[in-house]
C-alpha cells in the first residue's frame, strides 16, 4: 500500500521539488497540498490534486505523512499543529530555530504523529563514498566543512535574509546542512566549545544575488542577516571542526568540501552541494596516506538526486516506532550550537558586522 502524502507549503521547494519527488516515487500517493495563495491552488487543482488554503483540512484518516516546505519561522509551528492531530511529518532543515521550539515539537510528537527530519546532503553518492573510506583513516582527529557560493544570495529582503522569518542567515541555511553531514559521517555529540563570526559584506548588493534561484521580488529593501559564518568547534569526543558557510565570494565556482583528517590518513572531498549550475565539473574525492594521495572514482549522478533518495527509505522510517524522538533530539542539539555560534559572534562583534538573530537569545552558554 502506498503512503498518502500532503505536501504543506507550495513555494520553489514545496512544488518544484517535493511535490514532482513525491508524485514521481513509486512508494507515495499525494493526496492533498495545503497553501494559503489562491494561485498555487489553483494550479494544483488543474493537476487534479485536492488543495486547502489550511493544513486543518488535513485528516489522519486520509493523510499518513505531510511533507512541510514553509518558511523557516513557521516550521516548528506547522508541524506541531500535524503532529497534534495525529499526521506524522517530514522536515527538511532547519527542524526548529530554538531550543524553546523544539520542546513543542517534543510535546507535540510524543502523543501524536511522528516526526522525521530531511537531510539532503548525506545522501549524495560522493558522500556515502567518503563514509566509506573512515574505516581507513584511523582515529579522527579534524574534520573540515565548507559551503562557498560565487554569487548565491538569495533575494534582498525575501524571507530567507529576514532573520525575524528565517532565524538567521547563512549558518541557518547553509550552515545546517554541513552540521547534518558532520552528524551523519561521525554520529552525534555534543560540542564542548563553539567560537564563530558572522560577516555581511554581500547580502544587500543585489549583484551577489543567485540569479539561478528566480526568486520573486518582495517589498522589503535589505535583509539583517549574516551572509558569511566562520566558526571552529570542538566535540566531546575530541573532534576539532572547522565550518565555513557562505552565500557569496570572490570565488569562481559554487564549492563544497568536506575534509576529514585522521591518525591514519586525510580524506577530501571537492563537490558543489545544491542546485546551483555554477558548479565545479565533477567532485573529486580522494585518500591521502604518507605522502601518497589516490583518487577514489565517484559514480556520475544527477543534480539533486539526493532529496529523491531520502523518499527512498521514508515509508520504512514512518513504521519504525523506534524513530520518534530521534529528529526532535538532533535537531535540539543543532540549535543548541547554533544560538552558541551566534552567542559567540555577538560578543566579538564590531560595529560594522551583522548582527545575530533575535531568534537565538535563548543562549546556553554551558
Amino acid at each position: 500500500m502506498k503512503v498518502r502524502a500532503a505536501v504543506v507549503g507550495l513555494g520553489w521547494a514545496g512544488h518544484e521539488l517535493w511535490l514532482r519527488l513525491l508524485r514521481e516515487h513509486e512508494d507515495f500517493e499525494v493526496v492533498a497540498v495545503v497553501d494559503p495563495d489562491l494561485g498555487s491552488r489553483a494550479a494544483a487543482v488543474a493537476t487534479g490534486l485536492p488543495a486547502h488554503a489550511t493544513m486543518d483540512a488535513l485528516d489522519p484518516r486520509t493523510v499518513d505523512v505531510a511533507v512541510v516546505a514553509v518558511p523557516n519561522h513557521l516550521h516548528a509551528e506547522v508541524a506541531a499543529a500535524l503532529l497534534r492531530r495525529g499526521i506524522s511529518v517530514f522536515l527538511e532543515k532547519p527542524v526548529c530555530l530554538t531550543t524553546a521550539e523544539a520542546d513543542v515539537l517534543a510535546e507535540a510528537e510524543r502523543d501524536g504523529g511522528m516526526l522525521l527530519a530531511g537531510s539532503a546532503v548525506a545522501h549524495r553518492g560522493d558522500v556515502r563514498e567518503l563514509a566509506g573510506l573512515l574505516p581507513e583513516l584511523g582515529r579522527i582527529r579534524h574534520v573540515g566543512l565548507a559551503w562557498v557560493r560565487a554569487r548565491g544570495v538569495p533575494q534582498p529582503g525575501g524571507w530567507f535574509t529576514q532573520r525575524s522569518k528565517a532565524g538567521g542567515g547563512v549558518l541557518v541555511d547553509l550552515g545546517w546542512h554541513l552540521l547534518d553531514v558532520l552528524t551523519s559521517l561521525l554520529g552525534p555529540a555534543p560540542t564542548t566549545q563553539v567560537i564563530g563570526s558572522v560577516s555581511d559584506d554581500f547580502v544587500n548588493n543585489a549583484a551577489w544575488s543567485a540569479a539561478w534561484r528566480e526568486d520573486q521580488p518582495t517589498g522589503v529593501s535589505a535583509g539583517d542577516v549574516e551572509d558569511t559564518a566562520r566558526g571552529f568547534l570542538v566535540r566531546e569526543d575530541g573532534i576539532s571542526v572547522s565550518l565555513l558557510a557562505s552565500w557569496a565570494s570572490h570565488e569562481a565556482l559554487d564549492a563544497s568540501a568536506i575534509t576529514i583528517e585522521g591518525s591514519a590518513g586525510t580524506a577530501r572531498l571537492h563537490c558543489t552541494f545544491g542546485f546551483s549550475p555554477n558548479r565545479a565539473p565533477e567532485p573529486v574525492l580522494t585518500l591521502t596516506r604518507e605522502g601518497t594521495t589516490q583518487r577514489i572514482p565517484l559514480p556520475a549522478e544527477p543534480i539533486g538526486i539526493e532529496y529523491g533518495r531520502q523518499l527512498d527509505g521514508l515509508a520504512g522510517l514512518l513504521a519504525d516506532p523506534g524513530r520518534r524522538g530521534l529528529a526532535v533530539a538532533q535537531a535540539r542539539g543543532t540549535v543548541r550550537l547554533v544560538e552558541r555560534f551566534y552567542a559567540s559572534a555577538r560578543a566579538a562583534r564590531p560595529a560594522d558586522r551583522a548582527p545575530e538573530s533575535t531568534a537565538h537569545k535563548e543562549v546556553r552558554t554551558a
